[in-house]
């Protein structure tokens, strides 16, 4: 068990009232924390570099080029897995939570969980910028921002209930070239970047296989899924959502980014999110796309900063846009 101790940049963002003095990372064989965030598993397999290669700070990235990308999105799994080990420490506990401005709740493990990101990805790529959900933004010399969710799915994870996630997403000039979401209670990852596909752990410890979509042509035989049944039937894609509820073979509130797993995975054909604020949306867009399906807002624009998003198979798509263009009169 390692013990990193002397983080510079937790002191500096944890929240008044929070003493944080060492964040504990089980990770057997790594002996430093330099080692640790080089790890790279060997069984990734758009990983060119070798295990532990330092990626240059300097480094230049090109989204049109699959093979730039292959060692960010190396780091950006590893970070993603990182971040989990801290969530599992708090996973399961009694913990106290602060609301949000938007009545959300944060905890401790969110804010420990963005920490150990913030520091892994200044570490390695100190001049890229970062935006995440509990401490905001950072302004970085190169076109390359990382958006962080350290806990998707705050309210599950206070419960005990295994289906929340950490997200990465990175854009290059705005554009979202790659995405990662790590669900540590259950072990599963998928991961994906512009050009490399997308790749799906299915357990801690396993060995990835390809993501795809499903090819399921009719909504009827289709699942479709939402955060939360009760609350968009009062959103404005109420009467949307109504339906094409009615018209799927299999409604379900399996949400948050689960549900956005579950599409790119096969197991879902419809995931529909009336509201999602960047950080929850970053890493789905590539990540449907490189599994053969689609992701946009309500608005059908393939964007993650349109303030909701929908993830179908892509077969599916036009249609489910049709359906929730019917809209509540605001």
């Amino acid at each position: 068990m390692l013990r990193w101790t002397g983080v510079p940049y937790l002191p500096q963002i944890v929240s008044p009232g929070i003493q944080v003095s060492s964040v504990i990372l089980p990770h057997p064989g790594i002996e430093s924390a330099e080692d640790r965030l080089l790890a790279v598993d060997d069984d990734m397999p758009w990983a060119h570099s070798g295990k532990g290669r330092a990626v240059r700070s300097d480094e230049h990235f090109h989204p049109g080029d699959p093979g730039s990308l292959a060692p960010l999105l190396d780091h950006a799994t590893e970070f993603a897995r990182e971040a989990g080990r801290v969530t599992l420490s708090y996973f399961g506990s009694v913990l106290s939570a602060d609301a949000k401005g938007d009545g959300s709740p944060v905890t401790r493990a969110d804010r420990e969980a963005e920490a150990v990101l913030r520091e892994a990805i200044q570490g390695r790529f100190p001049n890229h910028a970062i935006l995440g959900e509990e401490y905001g933004e950072e302004a970085g010399t190169e076109p390359i921002r990382w958006i962080l969710d350290p806990i998707d799915g705050t309210r599950s994870f206070l419960h005990g209930v295994p289906l929340y996630a950490v997200l990465i997403g990175v854009e290059m000039g705005g554009e979202p070239v790659l995405g990662v979401a790590h669900f540590p209670a259950l072990g599963e990852t998928i991961a994906a970047g512009r050009g490399l596909g997308c790749r799906w752990w299915r357990k801690a410890g396993g060995n990835p296989v390809s993501a795809a979509v499903s090819d399921e042509p009719a909504l009827s035989r289709s699942v479709a899924l939402t955060t939360d049944p009760e609350g968009i039937l009062v959103s404005s894609v109420g009467p949307g959502w109504r339906s094409l509820a009615d018209r799927a073979g299999f409604v379900r509130g399996w949400g948050d980014a689960y549900g956005h797993l579950l599409v790119a995975t096969g197991r879902a054909e419809v995931m529909v999110d009336p509201v999602l604020s960047p950080w929850d949306a970053a890493p789905f867009l590539p990540i449907l796309e490189e599994a053969g399906g689609r992701f946009t807002d309500l608005d059908g624009r393939s964007t993650i900063h349109g303030g909701s998003g929908i993830s179908t198979n892509g077969r599916l798509h036009a249609q489910v846009l049709e359906l929730l263009s019917e809209r509540r009169a605001q």
